[in-house]
């Protein structure tokens, strides 16, 4: 065979490998939607307007402390682990696993830190029960050390997707039975709360003994004392990886604060109306998290292991994917959202279409610059894409404080709509100029970050 027909086949190879990962993504978060919609249904009318309102401002405390304290590891394990996999070279992959796992540990016990001081003396500017504090900080603590971000890294950086849907597959599962067993006993937030960080803990346990058992050569204990030798035999990793956890931050910051921001400036019941909202606009919008698994994965493989013409074909193919299924979802959102709030949390919950429409919105934006992050990472740019979810933030943010006091929850989300706009044309120029000069030099090198 030619080389004319191996550079024309290959970039095939790698689409279809991404697509195959995200049809096994696309199969189970098929599942976990279905789960999901039922059990939010059960909680919505077990709890009410007011309580889901209490629990929406929990969980949605602890999701960006696990944002925040988490430091998003799983993006370095796939970042700099492909190439370690791609060469057996299994020590360096498990030093490299185990450093991720030391941070995890170190994130979590700040998070613990912030959870005291959130709830112990911020408990009324997010309108929290005080009966609920107690109750409240144990899950966020709970959810804190259910530890999945380095095991993810793993069973993605090794292409194990099909594995990975079957150990997400648990929550949603779990949940939907554990929601229908408390509802049918005699509902309550606590026991709710009790069900969801037992179960996260579950799945914790459950995604590092599969870890284990798909790379037993590099998930060791013994690596674990000489895990900082890692930062040595991953040039640019620190660099990378003070980035990167910046960007989560950012991204945590514009993803859960706004729900925040509706306790506090609304009230509970606004917040559980935009919770719900959220979650279903997630829910509508689950290709856009699905296609950026499989597109950082796959992406920082073809970095390694492709040459710059097929990189570059393959991340155009995902972008032009994705802004396909964003005009879908908006379409469906903008058809039949209002009536899908209704029945999942009765018609008191009807009003959140006019806060789900933009949530929507945002998440297809979202979704048609998903491969623009992967392609700054994977051509050592990760700063840039800082600065893009800087000023994506900053421009919400700016928009948040001019409209938060005339329009309520519904300003709130329709700034975020504002930020998404800027930050994704600022990160697709850059992914763009990333692009043409992967044209002229060659990704494989080891790249400055």
């Amino acid at each position: 065979m030619d080389d004319s027909v191996v550079t024309h086949d290959q970039p095939r190879s790698l689409m279809a490998r991404m697509l195959t990962n995200v049809a096994w993504l696309i199969g189970g978060k098929g599942f976990g939607a279905v789960c999901s919609l039922a059990y939010l249904a059960i909680l919505t009318r077990s709890l009410g307007l007011k309580d889901f309102g209490h629990f929406a401002l929990i969980f949605g405390t602890s999701q960006a402390l696990i944002a925040l304290a988490g430091f998003q590891t799983w993006r370095t394990v796939v970042r700099f682990g492909v190439k370690h996999i791609h060469t057996e070279n299994w020590g360096a992959f498990g030093r490299l696993s185990m450093m991720s796992f030391v941070f995890d540990v170190f994130g979590a016990l700040a998070g613990c830190l912030v959870a005291y001081v959130a709830f112990y003396h911020f408990a009324a500017e997010l309108s929290l029960n005080p009966r609920l504090i107690d109750t409240a900080f144990w899950f966020n603590v709970a959810a804190l050390w259910a530890l999945v971000s380095t095991p993810t890294g793993i069973v993605r950086a090794l292409d194990r997707f099909d594995v990975a849907v079957y150990v997400e597959a648990l929550v949603p599962a779990l949940r939907l039975i554990a929601a229908g067993v408390i509802a049918f006993a005699g509902p309550s937030l606590a026991l709710f709360l009790v069900a969801w960080a037992v179960i996260d803990l579950i799945e914790a346990a459950v995604y590092w003994i599969v870890a284990r058992r798909l790379s037993p050569q590099a998930i060791r204990l013994k690596y674990l004392p000489t895990a900082f030798r890692a930062r040595h035999e991953n040039p640019g990793l620190v660099h990378f990886f003070g980035i990167t956890y910046l960007g989560a931050t950012l991204d945590a910051i514009f993803k859960h604060g706004p729900l925040l921001a509706v306790g506090y400036f609304v009230g509970t019941s606004a917040a559980g109306l935009y919770r719900l909202a959220h979650q279903l606009a997630q829910g509508l919008s689950k290709l856009s998290a699905l296609l950026s698994r499989a597109a950082y994965a796959q992406i920082a493989r073809a970095s390694v292991a492709s040459a710059a013409d097929e990189f570059r074909r393959l991340a155009a193919q995902t972008t032009k994917l994705a802004a396909i299924g964003g005009a879908i979802v908006v379409v469906a959102a903008a058809t039949i959202g209002g009536q899908i709030l209704a029945l999942l949390g009765g018609e008191e919950f009807r009003n959140g279409y006019t806060i789900l429409l933009p949530l929507v919105i945002v998440s297809s934006i979202e979704l048609a610059g998903v491969a623009f992050e992967p392609v700054l990472h994977s051509t050592g740019r990760a700063r840039l894409s800082l600065i893009a979810r800087a000023i994506t933030v900053a421009t919400a943010a700016i928009c948040l404080s001019l409209v938060v006091n005339t329009y309520a929850e519904q300003g709130i989300a329709w700034s975020l709509v504002v930020g998404a706009t800027v930050g994704y044309l600022v990160m697709g120029a850059m992914a763009f100029v990333a692009l043409r000069r992967a044209h002229s030099i060659d990704i494989h090198a080891d790249p400055e970050i």
